[in-house]
């Protein structure tokens, strides 16, 4: 989120500066670790090349075809790269984003958020935005008790009225769960009807690949699998560079329980997916299936490759059958492997991530495991990228403008064999933060859009489940545990409460695709590894059946005007398959009763 509406300048390029002084010996470089992708059957050789490079091979995964290696700096990796049995380097680092405090879409200055104007911003690739309520600064809180609700206030009333087709979207009185009525998203895809056909099968796996899951939380733990659950990352207090990354450690070790989320982003996608029917809050699209939490992001929501290459791996080895993943895998919002404005090391990190990432996914799809990923919260026409200004996101400082095109990759968004998920607001429209693309959108789902319709309203976001902890360490909370603004919804039915948030993104739309494709699989699969399993073509090909086919706006060029400036997005492709929809709206009725 560099590029202003308004056209002013980017970046200013900053030099710096080395002082003179009497020469000396350099220091020899600092180890580190390195990830080695080696070409098909050349693991011998990328390991006498490491050899000779002066590292050491460690490690390693021949299934995804890479070594673990030590080395020393920079000269270290431009050996690596001067061998043709080497592929790909990366350092073993926290490396991509995804947080629920802030995503960014590249339509405002930097500091301010779809959801929220004045709210501090972090570049983001299917992540999430608060759903805050701009009314004048003054908002009501929402406590439900025993199933009664209080109306929260926003600048467009109440949330039936505020969206620009809510009558067609809210139709009669709300059912079933407490926070039914809030949940238009649910009414929007049909889940709701959906529940009469089918709730979604115990037997099915559905493995959220995130920064975690609070396996504790009433509206999650009884679909909550925990003896399946890992963690694959171990939580960092402080960068390299000596500043805060993701805070004190909480346990021993800093490895965290596998049923805790310190961030709340993974909480929420796993409530969207599969929420029980239990009269305490809210459903998932597929409320009956067993959610495994395979974490892959930090508290502070970077993510390492390795574990995400060490989840995808998991999840194909136990028998999972659809992943999510609401975040992209790379301190590069977009992958270059030839981009002349990049060093040596940096195009062989680039190159490494998106071979890395491509084994993996091919890894866990080859086991029977559907790939679903958010699309991205750029406001970007995929198909057209032409300025990087957001890369390389870590270390925090580090971004660079470069010029880019068709052949840089968002990843896992534009790998193959993923089911990429473009976002849609209450009204039905691409909502204005989401990335599209002819050949990059796959599908569309209920992702929020606070903007869409008079003034902003939170409850134009996705309600789901947060952690109480992560609330209140991010002050959500008053001392009496009441929420402190109209995006937290807290719920006491059945004598106990637990609190919900609105979010907004394609992190938030990606989830309602991934219970689509679990009711499918509940239906179709055959009996196999971790209960029952479906093809994945089957279920690519289920799934974009089922949806809801939806054109482009008429004019294509779509003008969204935002605080008084416009923004203007063009839709191509016809009704069957276009890049602000690909090829429909997800719809779970239609999943619960077509036949394969």
């Amino acid at each position: 989120m560099r590029r202003l509406v308004s056209g002013l300048a980017a970046v200013t390029a900053v030099a710096a500066l080395t002082a003179c002084g009497p020469a000396s010996t350099p220091a020899a470089a600092p180890m580190a670790s390195y990830l080695v992708f080696y070409a098909g059957g050349r693991q011998d050789d990328a390991r006498a090349a490491v050899s000779r490079a002066g590292g050491d091979a460690v490690g390693g995964d021949a299934r995804l075809g890479y070594l673990l290696a030590e080395g020393g700096g920079d000269a270290f990796v431009d050996a690596l790269g001067d061998d043709p049995a080497v592929v790909g380097v990366s350092t073993d680092r926290a490396i991509g984003y995804a947080s629920s405090t802030g995503a960014s879409w590249r339509g405002f200055p930097s500091g301010r958020t779809a959801a929220a104007p004045p709210a501090s911003a972090a570049s983001v690739n299917g992540g999430s935005v608060n759903a805050a309520s701009a009314n004048g600064g003054s908002v009501n809180a929402a406590t439900v008790n025993a199933g009664s609700v209080n109306a929260v206030s926003s600048s467009a009333g109440d949330s039936r009225g505020a969206f620009p087709d809510g009558p067609s979207i809210a139709t009669g009185e709300a059912s079933g769960e407490p926070l039914a009525s809030r949940q238009w998203d649910m009414r929007m895809i049909g889940a709701d009807k959906a529940h009469a056909k089918t709730n979604g099968s115990r037997k099915v796996l559905v493995g959220i690949i995130d920064t975690g899951v609070d396996g504790t939380h009433p509206d999650i733990a009884p679909n909550f699998d925990r003896a399946l659950s890992r963690n694959f990352v171990t939580d960092r207090p402080k960068d390299g560079n000596g500043d805060t990354l993701d805070g004190p450690c909480e346990v021993s070790g800093c490895k965290d329980p596998v049923d805790r989320d310190d961030d709340g982003h993974g909480t929420h996608v796993a409530s969207t997916i599969g929420s029980p029917i239990n009269g305490i809050g809210i459903a998932g699209v597929a409320p009956g299936v067993r959610l495994v939490n395979i974490r892959a992001g930090q508290d502070s929501g970077y993510f390492f490759l390795k574990a995400s290459l060490d989840a995808l791996t998991y999840a194909g080895d136990i028998g999972v059958d659809v992943v999510n993943m609401s975040y992209y895998v790379d301190p590069w919002l977009f992958n270059c492997a030839h981009n002349k404005a990049d060093s040596k090391k940096e195009q062989l990190e680039q190159r490494a991530i998106i071979t890395g990432m491509q084994r993996a996914l091919d890894y866990a799809r080859k086991k029977g495991v559907t790939l679903v990923s958010a699309l991205g919260n750029g406001a970007t026409d995929l198909g057209r990228p032409k300025v990087d200004r957001d890369s390389p996101g870590y270390p925090r400082g580090d971004e660079k403008v470069r010029k880019i095109d068709n052949s840089c990759l968002n990843v896992p968004a534009e790998s193959k064999g993923v089911i990429s998920v473009s976002a849609v607001g209450p009204s039905g429209r691409k909502a204005i933060y989401s990335d599209y693309g002819t050949e990059q959108a796959d599908l569309s789902a209920p992702g929020g859009d606070t903007l869409d319709g008079k003034g902003t309203s939170a409850v134009r976001g996705i309600l789901a489940a947060a952690p109480e902890s992560a609330l209140r360490a991010a002050g959500k909370l008053d001392g009496s545990g009441k929420p402190k603004s109209a995006e937290i919804v807290r719920s006491c039915a059945k004598g106990a409460c637990s609190y919900y948030q609105y979010l907004e993104g394609t992190s938030m739309a990606a989830p309602h695709a991934t219970g689509v494709a679990a009711l499918l699989v509940s239906r179709f699969g055959k009996p196999g590894k971790g209960g029952v399993g479906l093809d994945p073509a089957t279920t690519e090909r289920l799934l974009y059946r089922t949806a809801r086919q939806k054109a482009c706006p008429s004019p294509r060029a779509y003008v969204y005007k935002v605080y008084g400036e416009t923004e203007t997005q063009t839709c191509e492709g016809d009704a069957a398959k276009n890049g602000f929809y690909g090829h429909g709206i997800v719809d779970a009725l239609k999943a619960a009763t077509v036949e394969k």
